[in-house]
C-alpha cells in the first residue's frame, strides 16, 4: 500500500498518479526503501550519493 502513494518533488503535492496533477512534472515515491542490514548494494547507493 505504501509503494502507491507519489510525492511531487516541485511542489510537495501527494497523489497516486505517475504526473503531477497541479504542475505536470513526474512524481516519485513518497516513502523512503526500507533498511537492511544485509544491504547488498548500499555501499554502491552511498557512493553515488557522494558523488553527486
Amino acid at each position: 500500500m505504501s509503494r502507491k502513494i507519489r510525492c511531487c518533488p516541485k511542489d510537495s503535492t501527494y497523489t497516486l498518479s505517475f504526473l503531477c496533477p497541479l504542475c505536470g512534472g513526474s512524481t516519485r515515491i513518497a516513502h523512503p526503501p526500507r533498511f537492511s542490514p544485509q544491504d547488498k548494494y548500499g555501499k554502491y547507493r552511498r557512493e553515488i550519493k557522494k558523488n553527486a
